[in-house]
């Protein structure tokens, strides 16, 4: 008998009236001879309220208070999802995170899974039941509670489906799959039938919110086959796989966005080998991640460094950056927010030269400024102004042609 992990975001269970549909969902995969593990998230925005809950008692809570607070949110989801199944019929239990054998490392609110030992799950599929294991955390090696950030649920699915060598893990959310740009702000944008891990894991960690970046590495890792679908409607949604050569003919699969940039300008840094690495070692330290990277030279004595990251980690860069002046040897530090990231993906671009040229030339044409840019053999990112980054998604996804159907255009 197969397996399958089906995770529901938080809008799927976001009311009673959400998670006796979702326990319908999940009846009908078990009545096609199924064994399915659920993974569920906090209701509706649980998290959002949870976190303003502790900023209305401490302006700065404890990383590990919040972990314990914040894992509360899905506790309450599993629990009521097991008793709607209950009300069908179906024997079904109930799981915390670190019950279902979710093992991290220390860090909190960011923990990354080290390892899954899922005895609990499997024995509960031995007894017949529905396993429902509370996304997004897991158990540090202290036994501490931590959570996985924001997403984490995703992550939680797939490192189970991984760890359960399920037949495939299903993520439902409040949309019908990937589309070529995000269709609440590019109304031409078309939901694809399939797309590569690799161009998933790009849009991903490019704005593209569907999926969570580490849940998308994850099944890459392991292989295990994806299918975003909806909640609400009943459609067979995206398959995430491996790549289709035949598809590797498009240069640009789809158009992401991220609108929280923050642009950091370390001027005056001594031009030494080891200046870099000083840098990034100490970001890298606090946990903080830097994105898009700009090195120049004034001359032999002196470099200018400028790095993008989430504008919502700007002031604690500068604070960390500034308490280590003496140890990194800079003159001064320039902020700059209200920056965003429009990006082009698709693994056609390893082959097929132009894109660049065809991306530039859009927002040229558009009269939208690049401030940065960044590369890989299957993405272009360019930060933008905030105020004129939808109109730039828009631009480049009519650009490559992606509003149209593939066999009818090789987009440039």
């Amino acid at each position: 008998m197969s397996i399958v992990v089906q995770k529901f975001g938080g809008t799927s269970v976001g009311s009673p009236e959400r998670i006796r549909h979702v326990a319908g969902i999940v009846a009908r995969t078990v009545s096609e001879g199924h064994q399915v593990v659920v993974v569920v998230s906090a209701m509706g925005h649980t998290t959002d309220e949870l976190v303003k809950l502790a900023g209305s008692i401490s302006r700065k809570p404890s990383a590990r208070e919040m972990d314990m607070l914040l894992s509360t949110g899905e506790q309450v989801s599993i629990a009521l999802l097991a008793m709607a199944l209950h009300e069908r019929g179906h024997r079904a239990r109930s799981f915390t995170g670190w019950q279902a054998g979710i093992r991290t490392d220390d860090v909190n609110g960011k923990a990354t899974v080290r390892d899954v030992l899922p005895v609990s799950v499997i024995r509960s599929l031995e007894r017949g039941e529905i396993p429902i294991v509370a996304g997004f955390q897991g158990i540090s090696p202290d036994g501490e509670i931590t959570t996985l950030g924001r997403g984490g649920s995703d992550t939680t699915a797939v490192v189970l489906a991984a760890a359960l060598k399920a037949d495939r893990c299903e993520i439902y959310t409040d949309v019908t799959g990937v589309f070529t740009a995000d269709p609440r702000v590019v109304p031409a944008a078309r939901k694809m039938d399939e797309i590569s891990y690799e161009e998933m894991l790009e849009l991903a960690h490019l704005g593209a919110g569907v999926l969570h970046p580490r849940s998308v590495e994850t099944a890459l890792l392991h292989g295990v086959p994806l299918f975003v679908r909806s909640s609400f409607q009943d459609e067979p949604g995206t398959l995430v796989k491996e790549e289709n050569q035949m598809e590797s003919t498009l240069n640009v699969r789809g158009i992401a966005h991220d609108l929280h940039v923050a642009r950091i300008k370390v001027l005056g840094l001594p031009n030494r080998v080891d200046t870099l690495p000083r840098l990034f070692g100490l970001l890298a330290e606090k946990h903080i991640n830097v994105d898009i990277i700009v090195q120049s030279e004034h001359d032999r004595e002196r470099v200018d460094v400028s790095f993008s990251v989430d504008e919502n980690e700007e002031h604690r860069v500068r604070d960390v950056l500034e308490s280590a002046r003496d140890h990194l040897g800079f003159e001064r530090i320039l902020t700059e927010s209200g920056l965003a990231k429009v990006s082009a993906v698709g693994v056609g671009m390893i082959t097929r030269p132009g894109v660049a040229a065809t991306m530039f030339n859009a927002l040229s044409e558009a009269g939208i400024h690049v401030k940065m840019v960044s590369t890989s053999d299957i993405k272009i990112s360019c930060v933008v102004d905030r105020d004129r980054a939808v109109e730039a998604a828009n631009v480049l996804h009519e650009a490559f042609g992606l509003g149209v159907d593939h066999a009818a255009v090789s987009n440039r």
